[in-house]
């Protein structure tokens, strides 16, 4: 018994590392649209994931899941495989997220696409995103954040994290109210998670 519990141990660790690794590449060949050289930890990942309320039937809709941090800790808060969809720009990142939660919906995707990309009519409760916001061009961001108020309903909960700890975004206004705001300070870098209720 102990011996197999120490080898799954190991499995694990060989897995986390070797996502790990996989970051570390992507960041090196596309450092502006990955955002870090290190992914999301398990105790960020776990913030952003409580931010989500778990009542409703709409979609939960994750953008930039990178090797599937916070993918994984959405599912052990209790959002249903059902109502998760993952956007995700690069195919390596793709390809791994699907390795590991093959029954979870993963489109390739580019977020200023994000409109089209949803079926017309799609009903999304909250958007919990990973996207490195401040590194994008500002078009880039503009076009982003012109869909989440578009497509976010009355009361729609998005959740956002960045490395810049006392700057606003500049996209930020009156059509999303910050409900929380959470410093995650066992992250590398240090980090700040904003939770934000559309108007």
């Amino acid at each position: 018994m102990n011996l197999f519990r120490k080898r799954k141990s190991k499995e694990s660790f060989i897995s986390i590392a070797s996502r790990n690794a996989l970051f570390v590449c992507e960041f090196v060949r596309y450092p502006f649209t990955v955002g870090s050289v290190c992914p999301s930890s398990a105790r960020l990942a776990r913030m952003m994931a409580k931010q989500v309320p778990l009542n409703g039937s709409g979609l939960i809709v994750e953008l930039g899941a990178g090797t599937g941090a916070v993918t994984s800790a959405l599912l052990k808060h209790g959002i249903s495989v059902e109502r998760l969809l993952i956007i995700e720009q690069s195919q390596t990142f793709v390809n791994c997220l699907c390795r590991l939660h093959p029954t979870i919906k993963v489109i390739c995707g580019d977020a200023t696409n994000l409109g089209n990309i949803l079926p017309k009519g799609t009903k999304i409760d909250a958007i919990i995103s990973s996207l490195p916001l401040r590194s994008l061009p500002s078009a880039k961001v503009s076009c982003i954040t012109d869909q989440w108020r578009e497509l976010l309903p009355s009361n729609g909960i998005l959740v956002q994290f960045t490395y810049n700890l006392w700057k606003p975004a500049s996209w930020q206004n009156s059509e999303f109210d910050e409900k929380r705001r959470q410093y995650i300070w066992r992250n590398i870098p240090p980090a700040c998670i904003t939770t934000h209720a559309k108007r």
